[in-house]
């Protein structure tokens, strides 16, 4: 009994203490209930009919349950959405997971502060620049007729002008090199906040013992930040199926649709973007999505854990 006033007591003094930050914790806590958890009770429209009009959770259950599941695996354009979907997340995974890492390393090792601050704010501002405004500006430097990429191919070398967002072989190229110029900047920032917490005596006895800046990078950087390295490819991992449609719909053309109609375009017109919206279908895709997201997190999680040490959980 006394054990446990001095508990409570011990607890009160905590909160009366850090009861600041716990209340600051309310408005995401509050974001992911809504946002993330809530819609989760959408996915019982995966076993459910659903008619407009008559509530948020279908009519009746799916005659046989797994109805829509079967549905949608019988299809040959999910079958495409998914293996475009698969494929960009890998380049894309392959190309920019890695290049943070390295810049963060390479902004790391410039002497000078102001330099570094420099380079440090121009590669992260385009993050604050939305989806709509980067494609449009992809498409003012790509254009045939004005664009500035044409004018000088078919000026200096001759080359024939050619309009690229609508040339299926360029699609995941020009979507990848988007991703890296609008994400490269800001993801390094979580690499450099963990390589500014590696002691500096580290890197002190490398130099009295003779190592070179590039030996310092390979067996103190890198070792020390590989937690976080691996923590974030876990992630990565994880929403390797979730590219987001917005981008690819503004890229998205019928000349392009072989290889640009991803898993989140295939549901958007299946739910928002039809005349008559098949949302149970809808729901059953997200849900399939989703499981395939848990499994690629807890393997990934895995297979880190047991070469490295380092694991989400």
């Amino acid at each position: 009994m006394q054990k446990s006033k001095g508990y409570r007591s011990s607890f009160r003094k905590y909160m009366g203490r850090y009861w600041q930050l716990y209340a600051m914790m309310l408005v995401p806590f509050c974001f992911l209930l809504v946002f993330k958890y809530g819609p989760m009770l959408g996915n019982i429209l995966a076993f459910r009919r659903f008619k407009p009009l008559t509530g948020p959770y279908g009519v009746s259950w799916a005659e046989p349950p797994l109805r829509y599941f079967k549905q949608f695996l019988g299809q040959k354009q999910f079958w495409t959405a998914f293996r475009n979907t698969l494929i960009i997340s890998i380049e894309n995974l392959a190309v920019n997971f890695p290049i943070p890492v390295i810049f963060a390393i390479l902004l790391n090792e410039v002497r000078s502060v102001h330099v570094r601050r420099f380079i440090q704010t121009v590669s992260y501002m385009p993050r604050f620049i939305s989806t709509v405004v980067v494609i449009s500006i992809l498409s003012e430097l790509l254009s045939p007729s004005t664009g500035l990429l044409n004018r000088l191919l078919s000026t200096v070398f001759g080359i024939p002008r050619i309009y690229y967002l609508n040339e299926p072989v360029y699609f995941r190229l020009l979507y990848i090199l988007t991703d890296m110029w609008q994400f490269t900047g800001w993801t390094a920032i979580v690499y450099l906040a963990a390589i500014t917490a590696i002691s500096t005596e580290l890197f002190e006895a490398a130099r009295i013992d003779g190592a070179s800046r590039f030996q310092q990078i390979i067996y103190i950087t890198i070792p020390s930040i590989m937690p976080t390295i691996m923590t974030m490819l876990i992630l990565s991992v994880g929403n390797l199926l979730v590219l987001g449609y917005e981008k690819v719909l503004l890229m998205q053309t019928p000349t392009n649709m072989a290889v640009s109609d991803i898993i989140d375009t295939y549901v958007y017109r299946l739910s928002l973007g039809a005349t008559s919206p098949q949302y149970s279908l809808a729901a059953a895709i997200g849900l399939f999505n989703g499981l395939i997201g848990l499994i690629l997190v807890s393997g990934a999680n895995f297979l880190a854990k047991k070469i490295t040490g380092s694991s989400i959980y």
